[in-house]
């Protein structure tokens, strides 16, 4: 997990935007980017949604409503991000939340297909 590469950017204001569901983080390098709730939960950095090497991802569904509950700094690197359906388990460091803005839509349409290639939806399932 180590420190920061030299050249990463590190963050300069995050604001979360609760009502669309989004994180607005600024870089020092002068980047800015919106990264919706969902695309941070279904790119969580955590074990559990990626898995312990190559092929070993778990696809993250239903996961359109999530919520971030609270964002906690771990030491001057990185935040874990406390979502609402109760996975806290991912440290998203300020070089992985740059990769997520920069490759923002290659990453989320990645996911769409695998998505799709699986027939699952981002919609919640609804307890009938």
């Amino acid at each position: 997990m180590g420190g920061l590469n030299q050249d990463t950017p590190i963050p300069t204001e995050i604001k979360m935007h609760q009502q669309s569901r989004f994180m607005e983080i600024a870089f020092s390098d002068g980047s800015r980017f919106e990264l919706p709730y969902e695309y941070l939960r279904v790119f969580s950095p955590s074990a559990e949604v990626r898995g312990h090497g190559p092929g070993q991802e778990v696809l993250q569904v239903g996961k359109k409503n999530v919520e971030i509950k609270n964002i906690e700094p771990v030491g001057q690197y990185a935040v874990v991000l406390v979502f609402s359906d109760g996975h806290d388990s991912g440290i998203y460091s300020w070089d992985y939340l740059y990769d997520l803005g920069r490759k923002q839509d290659f990453y989320w349409q990645a996911y769409l297909r695998r998505l799709e290639e699986a027939g699952a939806s981002r919609e919640p399932k609804t307890l009938a």
